[in-house]
């Protein structure tokens, strides 16, 4: 599947430069972390492409893709967790579901442009989280 990245909510905020880099790609991290533990809602068969395994690892240090999942969720759920509930919602609703800003203060009950500067601070702690410089 093919997807336009920068048609991401936080994609759309640094092209216009109200986010940093650093901001950019903590919130990057836990999308991606988000995606590798298969958190998104899915179909009952698996699609991908890539054919079954003999059982054999490539390398002893390597993970496996169950063992890779397992621990991308661990991750996710931690940075869930260091945000904490005042800053987890917004931090889901924009980076890992995907809604714009105004969809996501509106489902929040915030008051219009105040989910842009609290999701600033939780990228910043996600940058704290995933030791971003």
């Amino acid at each position: 599947m093919t997807v336009n990245v920068s048609e991401s909510p936080l994609s759309w905020l640094r092209a216009r430069g109200h986010l940093t880099d650093r901001q950019f790609d903590s919130g990057e991290k836990l999308h991606a972390d988000w995606e590798r533990a298969s958190l998104a809602p899915n179909v009952t068969m698996s699609w991908n492409s890539t054919p079954p395994t003999d059982g054999r690892r490539a390398a002893p240090d390597m993970l496996n893709a169950t063992e890779a999942q397992i621990a991308a969720k661990q991750r996710f759920d931690n940075a869930i967790a260091y945000l904490g509930r005042d800053l987890c919602d917004i931090a889901w609703r924009i980076i890992c579901a995907g809604e714009g800003v105004p969809t996501a203060e509106k489902h929040l009950g915030w008051p219009a442009r105040s989910g842009k500067l609290v999701l600033k601070i939780a990228l910043d702690r996600l940058g704290d989280f995933y030791r971003l410089p």
